[in-house]
């Protein structure tokens, strides 16, 4: 009776203190409810340079719901190709939002779209490759291959290419689905969740690999051209070691540009896989380039400019670490990258400076945005494509924007660099410091738990009789 007594007690106790600090009480006791990771850099204002114009926002589909499956959309002369992971795929005209046909599948996509001039290709988590036809939505055929897509798929010249998580590329007949070859890599037993996506050039696939390496095929064939090991391991513990190349490679006239995670950026020539250049900045967002510099997005936020012929650093963004930036994007003189919030980050491509910010939804942005025909397209995990173009704003008209009155997540900022930061070596990554948590307790709400915790002991060291 006692023993059931003391029970009621402890649960009464609990039921109604909850509130009034006693979770902070028992959380620190068992070690749960401790946040460790690094808190995003707070939005900072900043001075006005870009005027934006949206030209459409829809919600066309219902987004990756939480999966963080990046789903990128694809675009294909005067339309533009979404899926979501319910098996919704939908063809929009990109000029105005406008629907052209929509069709839902009853599969969970995890992959694509990749479109070509007469079909829509997506994967799935069970490996099935279905393919529609860009008019209509029609299905044309559906393929079965090992594993599950994560990466979108490719055709060119009659070859449809479909890479599987278990490190297997697929060639199939782009008219039948039929199988055409195989070609198998290794995976290692820890790697990141994702696959690069395979990327066609004359002829030649370059696909990168779990465990740092990059190999070129023939098409038609699926015979090795070439193969480097882009990467090299380092660390102590299977984790530290780890290294993945994640993000879709980027051909650039004769040079392929990658990123690898906990390793480096880096140039290959794209005929015989000769490394040209390495940059010690673990990445695994997807790339840019314009006729002078790469644009990388590093794994904690920075996006960096670097010499694209000699990878030396030529400005850094250090105002958007930890908020889950993708990669970069290039629209005239911008670049532009999404944030989990749903925001667009527009920074001067000369300086790195923000110039521009808006959001197009509440859900994260988690795939890189994407340019045609001068009109930049983000699509959010919620399922919200945004379609905008923008006009630079004169001197006199500058404005100082200021952060977005909402809820503040984090009230801790990233402090700019010193002098002597600027004045070191831009070749060199910035190390980030984490503070160890405050208590922010008040002394009455400290003396209020311990008061609680007192009492939740004597329950069961009290004395029997005075029970």
């Amino acid at each position: 009776m006692v023993a059931e007594l003391r029970v009621f007690v402890l649960l009464l106790t609990l039921s109604t203190c909850f509130g009034c600090g006693a979770k902070k009480v028992f959380d620190g006791f068992m070690g749960a409810g401790v946040d460790n990771s690094i808190p995003p850099s707070a939005l900072v204002d900043f001075t006005e340079t870009t005027r934006l114009d949206e030209l459409w926002s829809r919600d066309v589909v219902d987004g990756t719901n939480e999966l963080f499956i990046k789903l990128v959309p694809a675009i294909l002369n005067d339309k533009i190709f979404i899926a979501d992971t319910r098996g919704n795929i939908a063809a929009l005209y990109a000029k105005t939002g406008k629907n052209v046909w929509r069709e839902d599948s009853d599969l969970s996509i995890t992959g694509g779209p990749g479109a070509d001039e007469n079909l829509v290709m997506v994967g799935t988590d069970e490996g099935d490759v279905l393919s529609l036809s860009t008019e209509n939505g029609d299905e044309v055929w559906r393929s079965k291959v090992s594993s599950e897509i994560l990466s979108s798929p490719r055709e060119s010249d009659g070859v449809v290419v479909v890479r599987t998580i278990d490190g297997k590329i697929f060639a199939l007949d782009a008219t039948t689905g039929e199988r055409i070859w195989i070609y198998d890599r290794t995976v290692p037993a820890l790697t990141l969740r994702g696959t690069s996506t395979p990327v066609i050039a004359n002829g030649i696939i370059i696909a990168g690999f779990d465990g740092g390496r990059i190999s070129a095929l023939e098409l038609k064939t699926g015979k090795l051209v070439w193969e480097t090991k882009a990467a090299v391991s380092r660390g102590r513990s299977e984790l530290e070691r780890m290294v993945d190349i994640d993000a879709q490679p980027l051909i650039v006239g004769d040079a392929i540009y990658i990123t690898t995670f906990q390793a480096n950026v880096a140039a290959l020539s794209l005929e015989n896989g000769q490394i040209l250049w390495q940059r010690d900045i673990s990445s695994h967002a997807e790339l840019s380039a314009d006729a002078k510099n790469l644009y990388v997005t590093d794994e904690i936020g920075n996006v960096w400019a670097l010499d694209r012929f000699s990878g030396t650093s030529i400005w850094k963004q250090e105002k958007l670490t930890h908020r889950h930036i993708t990669g970069p994007a290039i629209l005239g003189d911008r670049i532009v990258v999404g944030d989990f919030e749903g925001y667009l980050h527009w920074l001067d491509k000369e300086t790195g400076d923000i110039s521009a910010r808006t959001q197009i939804d509440k859900a994260a942005i988690l795939t890189q945005p994407i340019v045609e025909n001068n009109i930049l397209f983000a699509y959010s995990s919620g399922g919200t494509l945004s379609a905008f173009i923008y006009e630079g704003i004169e001197p006199e008209d500058f404005t100082v924007a200021p952060v977005a009155e909402k809820e503040v997540i984090v009230e801790e900022t990233i402090a700019p660099a010193t002098e002597e930061e600027e004045q070191a070596s831009t070749d060199e990554t910035t190390e980030v410091e984490v503070s160890e948590t405050e208590n922010t307790d008040t002394p009455e709400e400290a003396e209020e738990e311990s008061s609680l915790f007192g009492s939740f002991i004597d329950i069961f060291t009290g004395d029997d009789e005075e029970e």
